[in-house]
C-alpha cells in the first residue's frame, strides 16, 4: 500500500438536517484528501461539524450532496450491502463509549467483525486472541467487559477495530472517558499501529490528544478553517 494512495477523498461535501426551524447546515462544502499512512486529527468546538464529518467518513450517515470516495470507490454509487462490505473490510471504528457487548467475552467482542465477514470460529478466535495479546490483554480473553477498567475496555475496542486488518481507523473522541495517564497509553497504541502503515483519523477537542497526530484539520461552523502538518508521532 503506497503512501500515494488516497484512502479518503471528499469534494464539496454538504450535510443538512431538517429541524423545526428549517434546514440546518452541519457541513457547508468540505474538501479533504487523506493519503494512506497519514495520522490526522479532526478538531473543532462543539457544533463545528467534526462529528457529522466523522459519521459520513464512516458511512454511518449519507451526505446531502457532494462526493465521497473511500479506498477509491464512490460511496454514493454503492447499495446497502456493498456499503456494508466496504465498511467492514476497510474501516476499523473506535468510539468514546467503547461499544462493547456486555454479555460477550472480550475475545468474542474482538472477533465480532469476523463473524459478519463469515470467518470460521477457530480462525476468528485465534485472530482475536492474537490482537488481545498485542494490546496487553491476552490473559483476560474470557472475561466480560464489566470486569476490566475503562482504559482496558478501550484497548479491547482498538483490538476489535484492527481484527479485519483495515486500511483505516476512525476514532471518535477515543480518550473522552479516560484519565490523562490512560489516554496517553491509548494514544501510544494508535501511534504504534499508524507506524505500521494503518491510516488513522481521529476526532478530538483536546489539543494534547491532537498533538499525537501528524496533521491537524480544524472545523468551525461546518467548514475547514485550517489544515496543517504537525510534528506528531513521527517527530
Amino acid at each position: 500500500m503506497g503512501n500515494e494512495e488516497v484512502v479518503i477523498r471528499v469534494a464539496n461535501l454538504v450535510k443538512s438536517y431538517e429541524t423545526a426551524a428549517g434546514a440546518f447546515p452541519a457541513l457547508k462544502g468540505v474538501d479533504l484528501a487523506v493519503r494512506a499512512g497519514e495520522y490526522v486529527a479532526i478538531m473543532g468546538p462543539s457544533g463545528s461539524g467534526k462529528s457529522t464529518f466523522m459519521n459520513l467518513l464512516g458511512c454511518l450517515d449519507t451526505p446531502t450532496s457532494g462526493d465521497y470516495f473511500l479506498a477509491g470507490r464512490n460511496v454514493a454509487s454503492l447499495d446497502r450491502d456493498e456499503l456494508a462490505v466496504l465498511r467492514n473490510r476497510t474501516i476499523g471504528f473506535v468510539f468514546q463509549g467503547f461499544n462493547l457487548l456486555p454479555r460477550m467475552s472480550l475475545e468474542d467482542n474482538v472477533a465480532l467483525p469476523l463473524v459478519y465477514r463469515g470467518v470460521d470460529r477457530e480462525p476468528r478466535r485465534a485472530r482475536a486472541r492474537q490482537l488481545l495479546e498485542r494490546v496487553g490483554l491476552g490473559q483476560y480473553a474470557a472475561s466480560l467487559p464489566s470486569r476490566i477498567s475503562g482504559g482496558q475496555q478501550q484497548r479491547v475496542a482498538i483490538a476489535r477495530a484492527l481484527v479485519n486488518e483495515p486500511q483505516l481507523i476512525l476514532a471518535d473522541e477515543p480518550t473522552g472517558n479516560l484519565d490523562s495517564h490512560t489516554s496517553e497509553e491509548i494514544m501510544a497504541l494508535f501511534g504504534e499501529f499508524n507506524r505500521e502503515g494503518i491510516t488513522v483519523v481521529l476526532v478530538t477537542h483536546e489539543p494534547d490528544i491532537a498533538n499525537h497526530a501528524r496533521r491537524q484539520v480544524r472545523f468551525l461552523d461546518g467548514r475547514i478553517v485550517s489544515d496543517r502538518a504537525t510534528g506528531g508521532e513521527a517527530a
